[in-house]
């Protein structure tokens, strides 16, 4: 199974949690979560005004032997207003626009979505139970 936590934190808000929001799915082949700012397709849902966010911008998912992986999906526009990086273990990397990472089997981490413009993120904590 892999869980998802995800807060929107502006300007001072640093760490916090309030208005945290979880997701799961069985770790099957072909299961997906969604982060983004469209209601039909994510099942987590960013605020709607913070365009930096796509409408589905984030998309893990489940492969044939049960691991998972998270692609920052390309947008509209061709160079992006936000950047994503992802952390696992102390170790921080960025994510490429339309790229694709891997995530530890039985492992956890966390992945930011920051805008290029302003002082907001989204961050999506990670959890893979094996």
């Amino acid at each position: 199974m892999l869980e998802l936590t995800m807060a929107a934190v502006s300007g001072t808000d640093e760490g916090a949690t309030a208005g945290m929001l979880m997701a799961d799915a069985p770790s099957a082949p072909g299961a997906v979560l969604r982060v983004g700012r469209d209601r039909a397709v994510c099942r987590l849902v960013t605020p709607d005004d913070w365009l930096f966010v796509s409408r589905s911008h984030l998309e893990f998912v489940c492969g044939p032997d049960g691991t998972w992986q998270v692609t920052w999906l390309r947008g509209s526009q061709p160079d992006p207003s936000s950047e994503v990086r992802l952390t696992i273990g102390g170790y921080t990397q960025p994510v490429a626009y339309g790229g694709t990472v891997p995530l530890p089997r039985g492992g956890s981490g966390e992945i930011v979505i920051q805008d290029r413009l302003s002082p907001r993120s989204i961050n999506v904590g990670f959890y893979h139970e094996v």
